[in-house]
């Protein structure tokens, strides 16, 4: 199994003991394959590789920061931006427009990271029915869930539990009305109070129109990266943390756990081995193990890719490279 590791400062290579870099750019958050292609998000537009990683071309958006790329078939793709923009390809990324009724929705005005100074707000988490293209679901950090029925024409706002603080989201394999989606405390006026409830992972059974928390009684609640498993049962894992700034640079670490559900987020099972339980460093990369069903690929924040199964076994398959955003399998 080959991995593509997508950090801080750009795509690496990763196969038996040799890892090396194949694409120098700044923060490639999403790693993603279409069709025996690998598209890249970064902070500098949108990359494309033909050859599983070993070589890399830009496809545009090069003037946005790329956080997640989904496809909606027949050569259609999307990519959700910061500052918070949605943008369609019609021609497997080959030139991009922006779904300008998004952008005009009237909550885009507010939607902000509020740290100080504030940064934009961020279009960072995409879902796309594959029965129907036409709906679509784009998180947005900090302002809420935007979600279509008419492929962008009209747009309607849900927030999950009142929290706009979205992170990532999917959808359950064969059924396009189950959506999961990791939250944090961020708000539109500063940090909610840390208690439950307020961040962590939530389901919704009809396509986004209302939302039930399904993080009860799971600390660190503050929930990130999170990935759904396409091979039965439909592993949801999901990694958390104390807060959006915990690092291995902490005292005492990151505090970090991983966590899975195999009932739809019923109730869940730590994935962390004694060495990690918590891990010391943060888990930013997450991704199926496409070789081991129930497994999954992590980076962390002091660039390390680890291989994790079913059964919580650690193996390293990589370190020393610069922090792990993002990870695919091939």
């Amino acid at each position: 199994m080959k991995i593509l590791a997508g950090t801080s400062k750009g795509v690496y290579a990763i196969k038996g003991d040799e890892a090396r870099q194949v694409l120098e750019s700044r923060g490639v958050r999403d790693l993603v394959t279409f069709d025996g292609r690998v598209f890249a998000g970064t902070g500098a537009g949108v990359f494309v590789s033909d050859d599983a990683g070993a070589s890399w071309s830009l496809a545009g958006l090069e003037d946005h920061e790329v956080w997640q790329i989904r496809s909606a078939g027949n050569n259609v793709l999307y990519a959700g931006t910061q500052p918070a923009g949605l943008f369609r390809s019609n021609d497997a990324g080959a030139t991009w427009h922006e779904v300008e009724a998004f952008a005009e929705a009237p909550e885009a005005a507010e939607w902000c990271v509020p740290v100080q100074p504030r940064l934009p707000g961020r279009a960072r988490a995409l879902v796309i029915d594959r029965d129907d293209p036409r709906r679509i679901w784009v998180g947005v950090e900090v302002g809420g869930i935007m979600r279509t029925e008419d492929g962008g024409e009209t747009w309607q706002l849900g927030l999950p539990g009142e929290n706009p603080d979205l992170h990532m989201m999917c959808a359950q394999p064969g059924e396009p009305e189950v959506l999961y989606a990791s939250t944090g405390y961020g708000r539109l006026d500063g940090v909610a109070e840390m208690v439950e409830g307020n961040a962590g992972v939530f389901r919704s059974d009809d396509g986004g129109a209302s939302w039930r928390y399904a993080w009860q009684g799971i600390t660190p609640r503050y929930s990130r990266p999170m990935c759904i498993d396409p091979r039965a049962p439909h592993g949801l894992t999901v990694a958390s943390a104390p807060t959006a700034f915990s690092s291995f640079k902490d005292e005492g670490g990151a505090q970090a756990m991983l966590f899975r559900s195999e009932d739809g987020g019923t109730s869940w099972r730590s994935l962390c081995d004694p060495a990690h339980s918590p891990s010391s460093a943060n888990i930013h990369g997450l991704t199926p193990d496409l070789e081991h069903p129930g497994g999954v690929v992590i980076g962390t924040d002091t660039g390390e890719v680890w291989r994790v199964s079913d059964n919580a076994e650690w193996t390293p398959l990589g370190a020393g490279l610069p922090a792990v955003l993002s990870a695919v399998a091939l």
